[in-house]
């Protein structure tokens, strides 16, 4: 089942904690049993609404919701890579670190890690759509303006350009 009781917790917790679009929005959360699979460790797909907690108080706290809201927009996740590196035990408090990294012509590319005692437990590179109903995709320099930004992208780190491009030759639809 989805976190929602948390989701409120961490939109209130934030709800006047403004943060500029480009800074890291970090967050604590613990590793609850719903949370653990069968080896008593955090499971692998919790980890990635787990990551929810992180990046939609950051849109937030950006101004991101309220332009997605006052604009008919949408957000939603269009690819995922996540590296997972140490065991997150339950009860462990995990420190979560959100970043936007920047935007191409379609998608924006948002930076997130969970951290147990100092160390980095995983780490996602996440695209996101920004979407307008039926009339598909808002380019994300309209995002940038209604957020502050100039339009034109922060460059991407070479590891973030080196996976769109590695994922663009992915083919589509899959292979059967």
């Amino acid at each position: 089942m989805y976190p929602y009781l948390r989701m409120v917790k961490e939109a209130l917790k934030f709800r006047n904690a403004p943060l500029h679009p480009l800074d890291t929005h970090v967050s604590h959360h613990l590793c609850w049993p719903q949370d653990i699979d069968p080896w008593m460790e955090l499971n692998n797909g919790r980890t990635l609404t787990l990551f929810d907690l992180g990046r939609i108080p950051m849109a937030t706290r950006t101004g991101l919701h309220k332009a997605a809201r006052a604009k008919g927009w949408g957000l939603a996740v269009a690819g995922a890579s996540v590296r997972y590196r140490r065991r997150v035990k339950m009860f462990d408090r995990i420190e979560m670190r959100s970043r936007l990294i920047g935007w191409d012509a379609r998608f924006v590319y948002m930076d997130q890690s969970m951290w147990v005692r100092g160390e980095c437990t995983s780490q996602s590179l996440l695209r996101s759509a920004i979407t307008r109903g039926k009339r598909g995709i808002v380019p994300p320099a309209e995002m940038a303006v209604a957020l502050g930004l100039a339009p034109e992208s922060p460059a991407l780190p070479c590891w973030v350009a080196d996976w769109i491009a590695a994922d663009s030759t992915r083919p589509w639809p899959p292979q059967a």
